[in-house]
């Protein structure tokens, strides 16, 4: 009988590395998670280790005997990067140098690392600084040791199981308890975002050897703009909500592009058939109603199944 290969989530508690971990264990892998925090969404057939990714005993411990190691951990919100350098420094980047040199003492065959198209941006302050000093990290590994690497460039996240530091999670969370979204800027800024789930099955479609070594991106199929967005989540709820434009809270983040010229480039990998945007919103909004009041669900008429059957 063929031996399941072994994986390793490290940040596999959070938004995207729980969704990593599932289409890991969907796709017959035997997936342990790694984080500080134990994960809410651990199924019976994976393992959980809680601990620190800076934590270099640990890590060696934990990676030992893996096939596959990913690599989710770390301060993933701008603005806390942002205000946060010294620790932003010590988990995205000396973390992820503890967990490449265990993959190397420890014959990983692969190292996949969850970077972000804010990469080579003017915008992403601090966040984009670490994922550079990480992608570079990572190449030298390559290069000195031939630790063979996917570099994943991850664009706007959208879908279940985020918190509000997601920015559709935050709109629609603010529409449901506050009957309005207050949003920060023009509403021409936009974003090619990509459901979770999408993302998690392109993260795993390419531990395949034809990605050996590259820079993925991983991104919606088509720009947005907010001002459609929003509008797209206030008809959803009836038009029951209002919407308010205002100043830009932070310098932090692009407004039309994460990219600017730079010769690292990536490829682009879409997921097809993909979950469409509309429905997307649609399982966020039926999600996040489910946590608040049932009488929210009368007061608004989100008659979540009957459009979902339509």
């Amino acid at each position: 009988m063929k031996t399941k290969s072994k994986v390793l989530v490290a940040g596999g508690s959070g938004f995207l590395g729980s969704h990593i971990a599932d289409a890991l264990t969907e796709r017959g892998y035997e997936v342990t998670v790694f984080d500080i925090k134990s994960s809410p969404y651990l199924r019976k057939n994976q393992k959980m280790v809680v601990g620190d990714i800076t934590d270099e005993k640990l890590v060696n411990k934990i990676v030992k005997g893996m096939t596959y190691v990913y690599n989710v951990a770390g301060i993933a919100d701008i603005d806390e990067c942002h205000n946060r350098p010294i620790e932003t420094v010590k988990f995205n980047i000396l973390g992820n140098a503890y967990i490449l040199d265990a993959c190397v003492k420890h014959k990983v065959k692969k190292f996949l690392f969850a970077s972000s198209a804010y990469v080579y941006s003017d915008s992403g302050s601090f966040y984009k600084i670490s994922k550079q000093a990480s992608e570079l990290l990572i190449e030298g590994y390559y290069d000195r040791f031939g630790l063979n690497y996917v570099i994943l460039r991850y664009g706007s996240l959208y879908g279940e199981r985020a918190d509000n530091r997601n920015s559709i999670h935050r709109m629609i969370e603010e529409a449901l308890t506050k009957h309005v979204i207050n949003y920060g800027g023009e509403g021409n800024e936009k974003r090619e975002f990509i459901h979770v789930q999408d993302a998690a099955k392109l993260s795993v479609d390419v531990l395949d050897d034809q990605y050996n070594n590259q820079n993925i991106i991983l991104t919606g199929n088509t720009a947005i703009e907010y001002s459609d967005l929003l509008n797209m989540i206030k008809e959803m709820m009836h038009n029951k909500i209002k919407i308010n434009y205002g100043p830009r809270k932070s310098e932090t983040h692009y407004k039309l592009s994460p990219y600017s010229f730079n010769p690292r480039l990536g490829r682009k990998l879409i997921n097809n058939p993909h979950i469409d945007l509309g429905q997307g919103i649609l399982n966020v909004i039926n999600e996040i109603h489910q946590k608040l009041h049932p009488e929210l669900k009368e007061k608004f008429g989100l008659l979540i199944k009957e459009k979902q059957n339509r």
